[in-house]
């Protein structure tokens, strides 16, 4: 055995997305311990940078441990309990998932189903809740992931606030690439994850959750069933905004320290950009790609108004091979780009423009490429 070579890609896919190289450097730093004052002045600056990318003042902003999936899970195990009734909106894979979540710890699932490749519709939401009025939970997808659809968060959010429903929110897709506001929309509860529009490595999972939430939390009638991700042992280690700021941190789990570094960078690098900057710039190199897929004869998946700037998903041209040209792509060109989920298996191209890998030379390189498919 040898050290492990890796050739350089340019990563166009839904992700991970490219890492920045101050990032990269970054992870270098040497590790230190996770109680060691120095990293939890770090947290400190992590969190208060995530409540900006989060648009948001929750005392509960902190990175779960674990990748945007492990995020999800911790929103609904800390606010799910047996016998809950939670709606759930499906327009993809993403959705499906939430679903599985409500069914394993016990909660009642109403299903929204809406066509992939579309947004939730607000108006089904309406009837669903009106209908279910005892609901506890409303649940969608902001950037659904596999259909490179943009629901309407904020009007979703106002109409669960109509109906006295909490809501939580899959941003995963969403953070630092679209227009994402949580104190101005009302949202509850929100996951996300750091290798998308952060430019940041895979491993962690930025959430955030509203005073309202963590009340729910403090209020449960059962325990809650994950060790891991029970919010009320880890607030005492990324602090809840409530405890004795001077207190010390109460040890929970040996947190990913140089990830965490990681991930501090790239939060510095949206600082220096600004939010806007970035929600701009990627909406920017969205229109040049679309412009040069539609030129040669491309079709998006969404329709125009509901479409992710920084997740494109095209119908791949008939007589193409979906396999056969992105391994040429990766192989000729180490470009990667993604393939279609389920349904989509073999009907669409998912080319992403995420975080530091959303640069008018990638959209260039990779509709280059194609054209000589």
């Amino acid at each position: 055995m040898q050290s492990y070579n890796i050739t350089k890609r340019t990563l166009m896919g839904p992700g991970p997305s490219d890492v920045h190289p101050r990032i990269l450097s970054a992870l270098s730093k040497p590790t230190i311990g996770h109680l060691d004052p120095q990293f939890i002045t770090m947290m400190d600056e992590i969190k208060s940078m995530l409540q900006y990318a989060f648009q948001t003042k929750n005392s509960l902003t902190m990175a779960v441990s674990a990748p945007g999936s492990a995020g999800m899970e911790t929103c609904f195990v800390n606010l799910i309990e047996p016998g809950d009734k939670v709606v759930v909106c499906i327009n993809g894979v993403f959705g499906n998932r939430m679903k599985e979540n409500v069914e394993r710890y016990g909660g009642e699932c109403i299903v929204i189903n809406d066509t992939w490749g579309e947004v939730v519709n607000p108006q089904k939401v309406e009837d669903t809740l009106k209908q279910h009025s005892d609901a506890k939970i409303l649940a969608f997808v902001h950037a659904e992931t596999s259909t490179g659809a943009q629901s309407d968060a904020k009007t979703l959010c106002e109409i669960a606030r109509k109906y006295d429903c909490l809501t939580i929110v899959d941003a995963v897709t969403s953070l630092a690439g679209s227009p994402l506001k949580l104190d101005e929309w009302g949202i509850d509860a929100i996951y996300s994850g750091t290798q998308k529009c952060l430019s940041c490595v895979p491993g962690l999972s930025p959430i955030s959750l509203s005073d309202k939430a963590v009340e729910c939390i403090k209020n449960r009638k059962t325990k809650v069933v994950s060790w891991f991700l029970d919010l009320s042992l880890v607030m005492a280690y990324w602090g809840d905004g409530n405890a004795n700021a001077s207190a010390p941190r109460s040890y929970h789990h040996t947190a990913p320290i140089n990830a965490l570094y990681g991930l501090h960078e790239a939060l510095v690098l949206l600082k220096e950009e600004g939010l806007e900057n970035a929600w701009k710039r990627h909406w920017e190199n969205h229109l040049l790609l679309k412009n040069q897929l539609e030129e040669m004869g491309m079709e998006f998946v969404v329709k125009e108004g509901d479409r992710l700037p920084q997740l494109n998903s095209v119908w791949i041209p008939q007589g193409k091979d979906d396999g056969a040209i992105r391994k040429r792509l990766l192989n000729e060109y180490n470009i990667e780009i993604g393939a279609g989920l389920a349904d989509f298996a073999g009907k669409v191209w998912r080319i992403g423009l995420m975080g530091y890998a959303s640069h008018p030379t990638n959209v260039l390189l990779v509709t280059s490429a194609l054209k000589n498919m």
